[in-house]
């Protein structure tokens, strides 16, 4: 068994199955629910989908084509690093943090350069459709990333006798997020969390 599954072959299981859980999903969402529809799974869960043209967790910095070219530029990057940590013969978990950090990037690519050919727009109105006669929303590498994971665990408001925000409304966690966003947030975490000595040890030893 432990030759069967190798450390490359496990980062390739990781990839694999990670890729396919976030595009079945997105691809479902998108064909199956109109722009902004949400459905109530619990008071602090919810599959809410929306899209973006940004970042992670819908941030949106500089131009659409910009954010694209530097998602592949950063996953070739990842990816020969993390080639040469597997010939280093580097820790399975430290291998797998970076096979969730290189699959979440991967995973929202995709939408990016594909999905504005692959479907038609999303509206309140109207569902998506694969493959659409007429063609897509948009063109190569200017499709939006789509989001769904809704978690406003705490929804409440402030109460009046707080200043300057007193009264407002207050939801903690707001950000809407897909499951690629999930894995490099997981990826990451746990690097900072379990690696962060072995990352440094290894730095160090470089030099």
């Amino acid at each position: 068994m432990k030759k069967i599954l190798t450390k490359g072959r496990i980062s390739l299981l990781v990839i694999v199955s990670v890729l396919l859980i976030d595009q079945i999903i997105k691809v479902i969402v998108k064909t199956n629910m109109y722009f902004h529809e949400s459905i109530h799974i619990t008071d602090w869960f919810y599959i809410y989908f929306t899209e973006n043209n940004g970042m992670a967790f819908g941030m949106e910095i500089f131009g659409k084509l910009f954010l694209t070219s530097f998602r592949i530029i950063a996953v070739g990057f990842i990816a020969l690093y993390l080639y040469k940590t597997i010939k280093k013969g580097a820790k399975t978990g430290y291998i797998i943090c970076l096979s969730l950090i290189l699959t979440g990037a991967l995973g929202n690519i995709i939408d990016s350069v594909f999905y504005g050919v692959l479907f038609d727009q999303s509206t309140n109105s109207s569902i998506a459709t694969f493959l659409p006669a007429e063609g897509g929303y948009s063109t190569w590498f200017y499709g939006k990333v789509v989001d769904m994971f809704y978690f406003p665990i705490i929804d409440t408001t402030w109460p009046m006798w707080m200043p300057v925000i007193g009264g407002q409304h207050f939801i903690f966690f707001s950000p809407i997020f897909n499951f690629a966003d999930a894995a490099i947030s997981c990826g990451i975490i746990a690097l900072l969390l379990f690696y962060s000595k072995y990352w440094n040890e290894s730095y160090h030893h470089k030099n």
